[in-house]
């Protein structure tokens, strides 16, 4: 029987020609516009969203290996087929159906405890678990063991033979003065000199005293400026009880002996002891920043006016962050409706105040 193709076939089969071989078009087109993307991502990776991963591995699923690689797509086979286990692995995941187990303490009673050792270095476990009955919570001496080893806070009584650095801050806070200096250079005759600046700040009301300006500080300097700032009417360290230093060789024997006699004892901080002279180091910074660093000085006397002029502005007309962003000795009245504000230059402008004349 001899069966000839309908017209209709032949349009059909003539049409999925056409179609295959725009397909083919197309594939040839995503394939070399694929291979130009990866050249340019030589050495770099794209980062996918689990969504845009679990996409991916989906579409990748039926195809075989062989064809992934032909296509040279932007993931790699190999990385497609671990999307592909991961999907299928997360499927069966039944890990977010298990119950917890026993739980934490509750986070306002690790609070309590640490707390209460840091406040009260003598106190033992079963002090702290009286402590904590007291106010409602029944914890065991071993769940404060663990809180407290958890927090690397040693037991009692070594906690209690050490003195924490912020507890004795606290303690001295209103009688502690801390030491340190900075240099300017200054243009002179001989050229470029550099200059020390010795000076003390309060710690607890942020005001510092200069003791002195030196191109030489020697020993025979320092004990001079000592003598000065341990003086019986004026001195800086009238009053204070510790005075903070760092190892600086210009702090020798004598120098601590004298003030230690005056009756203001000498702490030495550790060697490379990171922040522990924080109050004066971030004078130094705002001295430099401020004043400092945006002028030049030719001789001794411009750096002398420009750091009297720095500490005029700095106790009376600049704001602290470290107390409450306010004015160290006063604040100014608030501003009447339509007072007229002036402004107040020091430095030739570098250093300006606002403020609203008294009426």
């Amino acid at each position: 029987m001899n069966l000839k193709p309908s017209p209709l076939a032949f349009i059909v089969f003539l049409l999925a020609g056409w179609i295959s071989r725009q397909q083919l078009v197309v594939i040839e087109y995503l394939k070399a516009e694929t291979r130009m993307l990866r050249e340019r991502l030589k050495g770099r990776s794209l980062a996918f969203s689990d969504r845009e991963r679990a996409l991916l591995a989906r579409r990748a699923s039926g195809i075989p290996r062989k064809v992934l690689l032909e296509l040279g797509t932007i993931v790699t086979p190999d990385t497609l087929l671990r999307w592909h286990r991961q999907l299928i692995a997360r499927k069966f995941d039944v890990s977010s159906w298990r119950k917890p187990g026993r739980p934490r303490t509750m986070r306002i009673i690790t609070e309590l405890i640490v707390r209460m050792a840091m406040e009260n270095p003598r106190w033992g476990y079963t002090r702290i678990q009286g402590a904590l009955y007291n106010l409602g919570h029944e914890v065991g001496c071993g769940t404060i063991a663990n809180v407290l080893q958890r927090e690397g806070i040693e037991p009692a009584p070594e906690r209690g033979r050490r003195t924490a650095w912020s507890v004795f801050l606290k303690a001295h806070w209103r009688t502690i003065v801390a030491a340190d200096s900075f240099t300017a250079e200054v243009w002179t005759i001989k050229g470029l000199i550099t200059h020390y600046v010795l000076f003390v700040i309060e710690l607890a009301k942020r005001i510092v005293h200069i003791l002195g300006i030196t191109t030489h500080p020697d020993e025979a300097w320092m004990l001079q400026v000592g003598r000065n700032a341990t003086d019986t009417l004026d001195g800086a360290l009238t009053g204070k009880s510790h005075l903070i230093i760092d190892r600086d060789t210009k702090y020798s024997r004598q120098f601590r002996r004298l003030i230690a006699e005056s009756g203001t004892a000498v702490i030495r901080l550790p060697p490379r002891s990171a922040n522990l002279n924080a109050y004066a180091e971030r004078y130094v910074r705002s001295v430099r920043e401020e004043c400092l660093d945006r002028m030049i000085f030719i001789g001794e006397g411009s750096l002398r006016r420009a750091l009297r002029d720095f500490d005029s502005h700095y106790h009376l007309e600049r704001n602290h962050q470290g107390i409450g962003n306010r004015l160290l000795r006063a604040n100014p009245p608030p501003m009447g409706p339509g007072a007229e504000v002036r402004r107040r230059q020091r430095l030739g402008g570098i250093l300006n105040f606002y403020y609203a004349p008294a009426a």
